[in-house]
């Protein structure tokens, strides 16, 4: 069978997304932490940054909601009992919890969530991050 010679998407929202990251201002959403929107998706629930997080910051205790990607480029960070070094790559699976995550030197890393996280501190949900709440952070 041949292939038809104009093949267009019937979606036309579908494009190739680049962004050139080294180009982009740092957002700052915390004393020690700042952050970079590579990528939001409302068709998928997803979301992928890159990260800077200051020698000392530490995320809230948190449980993900969809899979999540973290490869850290510089930095070392303590996520559970394991300390992970530039060039670690690490996978948490829907529903992964874990306690603080803590930034041992200054640290810059790509993460990609495939769902929401919801936070939570003495056994009360005390936050919920989507993929709007990191898009809102554009503007």
């Amino acid at each position: 069978m041949d292939a038809p010679t104009q093949l267009k998407p019937l979606n036309s929202e579908v494009t190739d997304t680049l962004v050139r990251a080294s180009e982009m201002e740092w957002k700052q959403t915390s004393k020690k932490s700042f952050v970079k929107i590579l990528y939001t998706g409302k068709e998928s629930g997803s979301w992928t940054v890159l990260y800077r997080w200051l020698k000392g910051y530490r995320a809230k205790p948190h449980k993900h909601l969809g899979g999540s990607h973290t490869f850290l480029l510089s930095g070392k960070l303590r996520v559970r009992d394991s300390v992970l070094k530039a060039g670690d790559y690490v996978y948490e699976a829907n529903g992964m919890i874990h306690d603080e995550t803590e930034a041992l030197e200054d640290t810059d890393y790509i993460f990609v969530c495939t769902g929401p996280i919801v936070y939570f501190e003495d056994g009360r949900i005390s936050g919920l991050k989507t993929w709007e709440d990191v898009e809102k952070l554009r503007h």
